[in-house]
């Protein structure tokens, strides 16, 4: 299985490492910064170069534990060096729509007790569905708003792991409406100081200032109790 780099280090976007196994056009490193497609987040994009070939990466997922990186072509073995790239822009793009995301569901979740229902980050544009009674756009808007506020002072995010009998005892943890955390021994976390903690396995930024602003694209009902809201950042 691949060594997840991004796990411990979101910053890093280049690194090396060796082809452990090859299906087609699919293939499996013994470690990888490339973040695969994973929790409703859109993967990471980039190359990889092996004897001064170039390799683009057009999908990266994660399959009972490995992660395949999807190659626009063949011609990679068993046993190749390789020196992967991530696509900065791509990836500046994510962290920064996903961070926002936990901010987001932060507020939803301290100020109005509603959870997350469902999500897609992507890069053009991302969403959010909240488990809420009623369908006030002025809340909402009042909300992202709020978050806005929070950016502008910045606040540190922050990773790191924790046993799961101790994590667990933070409140709102978990802030997804039908999910429980990963039966795992060991969490990882992501914290904005002062703001929130969430048991996650993305990339984020490392400061919330870093987001930018948010912007409220779209509200949708999708349901009884189900809210979708659009958003992007600039």
């Amino acid at each position: 299985m691949s060594e997840a780099l991004y796990l411990k280090d979101c910053s890093i976007m280049e690194f090396d490492a060796k082809v452990i196994a090859v299906e087609g056009n699919k293939v499996e490193l013994d470690r990888t910064a490339f973040y695969p497609r994973s929790g409703g987040v859109a993967n990471d994009t980039g190359y990889l170069l092996a004897d001064d070939k170039k390799y683009d990466i057009i999908d990266v997922y994660k399959q009972d534990g490995h992660i395949y990186h999807v190659l626009a072509e063949l011609g990679l073995k068993q046993g190749d060096l390789v020196h992967g790239v991530i696509n900065w822009e791509r990836r500046k793009i994510l962290v920064r729509m996903h961070t926002a995301a936990h901010l987001l569901s932060a507020i939803f979740y301290n100020k109005i007790g509603a959870k997350i229902t469902g999500n897609q980050i992507d890069v053009d544009k991302s969403r959010i569905d909240f488990s809420l009674e009623s369908f006030d756009r002025s809340l909402i808007e009042a909300m992202v708003e709020e978050a806005n506020k929070m950016i502008e002072k910045g606040a540190e995010v922050k990773i790191y792991f924790m046993r799961k009998d101790e994590a667990l005892k933070i409140p709102g943890l978990v802030k997804l409406a039908e999910a429980q955390p990963p039966d795992l021994d060991v969490l990882r976390i992501v914290e904005i100081s002062g703001i929130d903690v969430q048991a996650d396995g993305g990339c984020h930024v490392s400061n919330i200032k870093e987001i930018g602003r948010i912007v409220l694209l779209k509200l949708e009902n999708k349901g009884k109790t189900n809210r979708r809201i659009y958003y992007r950042v600039e």
